[in-house]
């Protein structure tokens, strides 16, 4: 063990990661970076008990990695301070990275489309700066008010088909949403190129823009 690293550092680290060490807690923590919510709303998203959402969020709370307020009857929960989103990220790219190594042995059939019609957070920063593509947000609406990538439109996948005429027609549409774990950008772009339009989603989504400390926008 290095001199430098004191062992009740290394406790505190176990102890933090033990926390983060079930799926519906980092599920729970991902729904309350998209922006702050009741428990019942958690609950529902994560489909979970009302009783076992609010077990998990206890959990998060003694570990900083949440705040909760009360609003009324509503308890209401948001990201704790420090470098949430940061931890977030790095856990996503850090699974990423391992999902990459197996599909050079095992073809993903479910990942592999994404892959090939991707585009990198740094691709898409140069070509935002040649202007050379349209930003396409298919967030529900309340999730873009609260904050989105700069200049993008922003159309809920489920109005998609229906606002299609809305595009562009000879420009790349990217198209981004809550994350690599998230569908609703590869089955947006799914559609536009059904329909015709050049598109590719961005590999990671809104919650990883904004912990890279990127512009972002708010509306309302």
């Amino acid at each position: 063990m290095s001199d430098s690293i004191q062992p009740q550092i290394l406790v505190e680290i176990a102890e933090l990661a033990r926390t983060l060490g079930h799926a519906h807690r980092v599920a729970l923590l991902c729904h309350i970076s998209e922006e702050e919510r009741p428990v019942e709303k958690l609950a529902e998203l994560a489909g979970l008990s009302l009783a076992n959402a609010s077990q998990h969020l206890q959990n998060l709370k003694r570990a900083g990695f949440v705040d909760a307020r009360r609003d009324g009857k509503r308890i209401l929960y948001r990201l704790g301070s420090g470098p949430v989103m940061v931890l977030l990220g790095g856990l996503q790219q850090f699974a990423e990275f391992k999902r990459a190594e197996l599909r050079q042995v095992v073809v993903d059939s479910f990942a592999q489309p994404s892959r090939l019609h991707g585009i990198s957070r740094e691709e898409l920063l140069l070509r935002l700066a040649d202007g050379g593509v349209t930003l396409l947000d298919v967030r529900p609406e309340h999730e873009y008010a609260l904050g989105h990538l700069p200049g993008a439109l922003n159309i809920p996948l489920e109005e998609l088909q229906g606002r299609l005429g809305e595009l562009p027609q000879g420009q790349q549409i990217v198209a981004y949403c809550r994350g690599p774990y998230c569908v609703l950008s590869r089955d947006a772009v799914t559609m536009l190129r059904v329909s015709g339009l050049k598109a590719r989603c961005l590999e990671s989504g809104y919650p990883d823009w904004l912990a890279a400390g990127l512009k972002v926008e708010k509306t309302g």
